[in-house]
């Protein structure tokens, strides 16, 4: 017989009101660390390394090609496996599976990339690498609308939002200090994307979605339902908009930045430059997360943190636009840092408040995705050019700036949250 859909059936949409323990938050963190070292040391580090060896000459075009590309796949991949998560009636959950088996196809595509000597081989592997991680990705920033209650999450997103940049830190810290070699440095991160996905996967349950509440699967409502009408659902576009601006002036800003202490700054080793820059923006980033996310629940408000963000992102771009110099660059990872660690936690508490349907999270928050994915597919299509023919790096992190503060300022046309 057809299984009858009941309340204790509906409770898995329902909105949360349990808090979550501090282990549930120090493993789902854990996972989170994963994907984003997986995702950003190699764009940070291994990459540029990588393609230098390879093409020396055309880097750059590069470098743009192959994080383009990567970032192609990332906005399609992340609301597509956020959309099967939502429709996933397994026993283990929703979540659980996508994140595991994201975690070992990111890791297999981490593998691939470190075999390849050719651009075009690189390209390859890490579109395969991005595929895998996004589907993880899915599985990780859907527990905090599923499970945290409003009183706890821009807190809990401060945590996993800081993983952000521990998971760069610590990236760099492995391929920089303890591995030789670009090579061994992905197939470490391969591992260690794996390990720490499994205390969040095998310590914590999560109830299974009833065969009942899957929808059928129709090809073309599947599809149309992976664009969020923004007439329909404005305070949704307004915090994708948001989101897509501010993170397409943090893409435009690090994503050089290698090259940018190379050859601007001419710092003698700018592979451990960009390690202490990244240092001091992580610790800037961890004095404000949580003590933002804290604040933001306490007094309930989102939006003015996240105007206050902006505007201290934006002074840091338009400081490395003005001084090319190394201590300038200091102090501007030491503001990035500060004002990315209130955003991070702010942010994302914010768009979880904002999501349409209780039973589209992960698809619609893959959708959400895509403003953090979006921007590495246009911020190599724009730095190229402006630093070739606009101003170099002092027009790149003027746009920059530009862009970080439009999208700070238009979060105030959101209406539903404060």
């Amino acid at each position: 017989m057809p299984h009858a859909s009941t309340a204790d059936d509906a409770a898995v949409f329902a909105e949360p009101t349990a808090p979550v323990k501090a282990e549930w938050t120090v493993n789902l963190s854990l996972a989170t660390l994963a994907v984003f070292m997986a995702f950003m040391t190699p764009i940070q580090i291994l990459l540029p390394l990588q393609l230098e060896d390879i093409d020396p000459h055309d880097k750059n075009d590069a470098l743009s090609l192959v994080t383009g590309l990567g970032a192609l796949v990332a906005v399609v991949a992340n609301p597509l496996a956020g959309a099967w998560s939502d429709r996933t009636t397994s026993r283990f959950g929703r979540r659980r599976p996508w994140i595991l088996g994201g975690a070992v196809a990111g890791a297999v595509g981490l593998s691939v990339t470190a075999t390849q000597h050719t651009v075009a081989g690189v390209a390859v592997g890490w579109c395969l690498a991005q595929a895998g991680l996004n589907a993880m990705l899915a599985g990780v920033t859907t527990p905090v609308a599923d499970r945290v209650p409003l009183t706890q999450r821009a807190q809990v997103s401060g945590w996993t939002g800081l993983m952000q940049s521990v998971g760069l830190v610590l990236g760099a810290l492995i391929t920089a200090l303890l591995i030789t070699g670009v090579r061994s440095g992905y197939v470490t991160l391969a591992v260690l994307t794996v390990v720490l996905a499994l205390p969040f996967v095998l310590r914590h349950s999560e109830p299974p979605l009833p065969r009942a509440l899957r929808p059928a699967f129709d090809a073309r409502a599947f599809a149309r339902s992976l664009w969020v009408s923004p007439r329909q659902h404005p305070d949704f576009g307004w915090a994708w908009l948001t989101r897509f601006l501010i993170n397409l002036g943090n893409a435009l800003g690090t994503l050089y930045l290698f090259y940018f202490l190379a050859d601007a700054v001419h710092y003698g080793d700018p592979g451990t430059g960009v390690l202490i820059l990244t240092v001091i923006y992580t610790l800037c980033a961890a004095l404000t997360a949580v003590p933002a996310g804290v604040l933001s629940d306490r007094l309930g408000r989102r939006k003015v943190f996240v105007v206050v963000c902006s505007l201290v992102m934006a002074a840091a771009a338009v400081l490395l636009s003005l001084l090319h110099t190394w201590p300038s660059a200091v102090a501007a990872a030491a503001v990035l840092g500060a004002g990315y660690g209130i955003y991070l936690s702010v942010d994302q508490a914010l768009v979880t408040q904002v999501l349409p349907e209780a039973a589209d999270r992960a698809k619609d928050l893959g959708v959400i995705n895509i403003a953090n994915s979006g921007p590495q597919v246009l911020a190599p299509a724009l730095a190229s050019p402006i630093i070739t023919h606009l101003g170099g790096y002092t027009g790149l992190y003027a746009t920059a700036a530009l862009a970080i503060l439009i999208g700070g300022l238009l979060v105030n046309r959101i209406r539903g949250v404060a």
